[in-house]
């Protein structure tokens, strides 16, 4: 088979993705087909260069350079949309507020299944909230948590520009030695720095509330760690994490202090630097900059 038919075949595959992705929003076929784009375009560059004569160099160098075209074209639009979102008045730790819109579920069926898997599972809902992250949009959040009130859930979801929405989970327990165990699935680049008592542990690539549960419960397990039952009310608890973060991440270096923001930006270099790669992590190989 010819080298155009291949190339034909990974244009329509991507394609076929896209649209799949329009209606599910998953990271994981995101990642796939970042990838099959990736090498489409190096592979139909080459060959387009090769058949017009344009440079007189063998396929495969032509191949890589046209992949890392890519790479540095990518790099910049990356930097720029970080810079943009520095000097933005968009918040990077929003304020949440209770959510008493009645819009808290979407209708979407696997989203229900995920709720009615809760209730099997013994988890009780506590709290409804939400963010304002751009003018009238909003991050939803609903927090469960299970029966012994040891573990909270926190699931996020979160608005595409295509109108289709994707869903996120965050575990949390507090133990008797004061850590925070968190567990989460989320994909959105953090880059800056956690509290020395929070134990992170980021996995982009479960997108299964059951699985990442266990995985949750194991890490306790294996610490050896006392659980102690959530007391605190969600909405303050949510909101002094925000608060607490932007204050360390201040004292750390990834962010201006507040009288420099108005003319440098929110993001230092080193925090703009910090995110860019956890992007690219994120994106192409589905792991976090901080894992464990």
């Amino acid at each position: 088979m010819q080298p155009t038919y291949f190339l034909f075949f990974g244009m329509v595959i991507s394609l076929v993705l896209f649209q799949l992705n329009q209606r599910y929003a998953s990271p994981v076929i995101s990642i796939f087909n970042r990838w099959l784009r990736w090498i489409v375009f190096a592979l139909l560059g080459a060959k387009v260069t090769v058949d017009f004569e344009w440079i007189d160099r063998p396929f495969w160098i032509l191949a890589a350079a046209f992949f890392l075209l890519w790479f540095l074209c990518e790099t910049l639009y990356n930097w720029l949309a970080i810079h943009a979102l520095s000097v933005s008045p968009l918040p990077l730790f929003p304020r949440f507020t209770i959510n008493s819109s009645g819009e808290e579920w979407p209708t979407n069926p696997r989203f229900l299944k995920i709720r009615d898997w809760l209730r099997g599972q013994s988890f009780r809902h506590v709290q409804a909230l939400r963010a304002e992250i751009a003018p009238g949009v909003y991050l939803r959040v609903s927090i469960y948590q299970d029966q012994a009130s040891q573990v909270r859930l926190q699931i996020t979801f979160l608005p595409q520009p295509n109108g289709a929405i994707s869903v996120c989970y965050s575990l949390s327990t507090q133990t008797v030695s004061g850590y925070r165990f968190i567990t989460d699935n989320l994909y959105l680049p953090f880059g800056g720095f956690y509290p020395e008592n929070w134990l992170v542990s980021r996995h982009p690539w479960s997108r299964s509330l059951s699985s990442l549960l266990a995985r949750h419960r194991k890490r306790l397990v294996r610490a050896n760690e006392m659980a102690l039952a959530w007391s605190t009310d969600p909405l303050n608890d949510l909101n002094a994490q925000q608060v607490e973060l932007e204050q360390i991440n201040t004292e750390l270096g990834f962010l201006h202090s507040h009288h420099d923001r108005e003319e440098q930006g929110k993001m230092t270099y080193e925090g703009r630097y910090r995110v860019w790669k956890e992007i690219w992590s994120l994106n192409y190989l589905g792991r976090s900059a901080r894992y464990e």
